[in-house]
């Protein structure tokens, strides 16, 4: 099981914030995507976000502690934990990989304040670079970034930039980890895999038996399959009874009942059956986001980035990707998230084809005249 956090010297209330700020985001996900795959790693969604959150200011400030779970938190001790949870997690296990990486990509000649950016350097470790967004090759060098900091599974984070956006703050996240003792391929076989419509397919199913963590209630039952040589790191199953359902586990996963199930685990001789398997998947967080209360930062009348930049900005997208592959072996999974900041420009509205026009009196409302103008003759 993994070592308490005090073992590792990570303030415990910033793992408790991380848990309840990605339980809620995989809930909210969970109802707007229903009976999907769906694959996140909110470590990489708040510590991009946490980045962001050392550029704002005000009432979007205060949207962002409350959805984040930051209450009760200073900047400096959030940034803090941070940089201490990073460097935990690379060094978990000498038979596990972890690599993260933060970086800053800023259109050329847009500015942002020096505190900002010292912040995000030393706790981060998320150096500036500045491009000129208006050039093809600026695309493809954000992107070589990324596929190179997730060793290669994630490719692409972003598609075009527009003429608005200025700044890039993305983080990503790399992780290969072999089973503590790993599935015999030979074991392994096509097996029936029921569907939550009721039909079924055949599966390539792993099997092994060994001493694993164990935990069953009436509801569900759970393994946890651990990583490396250390164990440390883990991954935990949890398989709803057949009388029941993934929605019905789904309202019971709480961040307080995480930590309740976390303590219950005792090692049995097991024997388990997992599925094998590669996914890839996308997700645009902005509506997530805004249905967990974090709505000012996306709008540019109301988001407050003073401590950032003299700019009158707001996050146009939060893009995450995430790669997974389970096989004999163990896990290979990455993610990527990239928040996308746009400034303001002035409104273009080309009036070049058929429109209605009509002349009121705003006092009274009466309307003087109406009409179409299909050829402006």
């Amino acid at each position: 099981m993994t070592p308490p956090n005090n073992q590792r010297n990570v303030d415990a209330r910033l793992v408790a914030a991380n848990t309840k700020f990605g339980f809620n985001l995989f809930h909210t996900l969970t109802k707007q995507q229903p009976n999907q795959n769906i694959f996140i790693s909110p470590t990489s969604v708040a510590l991009a976000l946490s980045m962001t959150y050392n550029g704002v200011s005000g009432a979007t400030k205060q949207e962002m502690t409350k959805v984040l779970e930051f209450t009760g938190m200073t900047p400096q001790e959030i940034n803090a934990a941070n940089q201490a949870l990073q460097n935990s997690l690379q060094k978990v296990d000498p038979n596990v990989q972890v690599l993260i990486a933060n970086s800053l990509w800023a259109k050329q000649g847009f500015s942002l304040k020096p505190e900002f950016l010292q912040i995000n350097q030393e706790y981060y470790k998320a150096n500036l670079s500045e491009l000129d967004f208006m050039n093809p090759q600026a695309i493809s060098i954000i992107n070589n970034w990324v596929s190179q900091k997730t060793q290669g599974k994630i490719d692409q984070i972003v598609e075009e930039i527009s003429p608005a956006q200025v700044l890039f703050l993305i983080n990503a996240i790399y992780f290969k980890g072999n089973w503590q003792t790993p599935f015999d391929k030979s074991q392994t076989a096509n097996k029936t895999f029921s569907l939550s419509d009721g039909s079924s397919k055949q599966h390539p199913m792993m099997s092994q038996t060994a001493i694993y963590g164990y935990y069953e209630t009436d509801k569900f039952e759970a393994v946890s399959l651990p990583y490396g040589k250390e164990g440390s790191v883990s991954m935990y199953i949890f398989l709803p009874r057949l009388n029941s359902n993934l929605e019905t586990f789904l309202q019971e996963l709480t961040a307080e009942n995480w930590n309740k199930w976390m303590q219950e685990f005792r090692e049995i001789n097991c024997i388990i059956e997992i599925p094998r398997f590669t996914m890839e998947y996308k997700v645009e967080l902005k509506s997530t986001l805004i249905a967990l209360g974090m709505a000012g930062i996306f709008e540019i009348s109301k988001a407050d980035f003073s401590p950032m930049t003299d700019d009158n900005v707001a996050v146009a997208s939060v893009k995450h990707k995430t790669f997974v592959e389970v096989n004999e072996e163990g896990t290979e999974a990455a993610a990527v998230t990239s928040i996308e900041l746009f400034r303001s420009l002035p409104f273009l509205m080309n009036v070049n084809r058929p429109f209605f026009c009509a002349i009121q009196d705003d006092t009274t409302g009466t309307i003087l005249f109406m009409g179409t103008i299909v050829d402006p003759k």
